[in-house]
């Protein structure tokens, strides 16, 4: 190796380990850390995070998530992500049964602080059609429904929503 060929190696060396400290360079496990795929309980609001959607999806649909199971039947009501195209990190909401197409709200949750704005798409599980909102508790006005996947909810809701009505 010539000199310049060493030099040029440990300047490469120095740049990364620098980049690596300062946080310019992510590792592959923290890139993974900030993108979780968790479900939640929208009764008891008790929420399990995995590193993968799928892992995400089974403990909804077999009640393995933190606290209690709410009924044996709970099903997955909506799954919403943080990147449009179903990409990034996602929230996956189960509760005790599908939605009844009787005109009114049948569920509603109000989203934790950290995915308050996050959301660009969405999935409706179990008959429900789903209507996203600016402000806690329903409040504002709302999009939706969104009655079939969504990979890209659209301007009006884009990292905007606080809450979900499912009907």
């Amino acid at each position: 190796m010539s000199a310049a060929q060493t030099r040029f190696a440990r300047l490469t060396g120095v740049g990364t380990a620098v980049l690596l400290a300062t946080g310019a360079l992510t590792a592959p496990s923290a890139v993974a850390d900030e993108k979780p795929h968790c479900a939640v309980d929208v009764v008891t609001n008790a929420e399990t995070c995995f590193a993968t959607l799928p892992e995400a999806l089974d403990a909804a649909r077999s009640g393995q998530g933190n606290g209690p199971r709410t009924m044996a039947g709970d099903v997955i009501q909506g799954t919403f992500f943080d990147d449009p195209q179903f990409g990034g990190a996602s929230l996956t909401v189960y509760g005790t049964a599908p939605c009844e197409k009787d005109g009114w709200v049948n569920y509603q949750y109000d989203l934790p602080d950290d995915w308050k704005n996050r959301i660009s798409s969405v999935q409706p599980w179990a008959n429900c059609w789903l209507w996203l909102y600016p402000e806690p508790g329903l409040g504002g006005d709302r999009d939706g429904p969104f009655d079939e996947n969504a990979a890209d909810i659209g301007g009006l809701m884009n990292d905007r929503t606080q809450s979900i009505g499912f009907s």
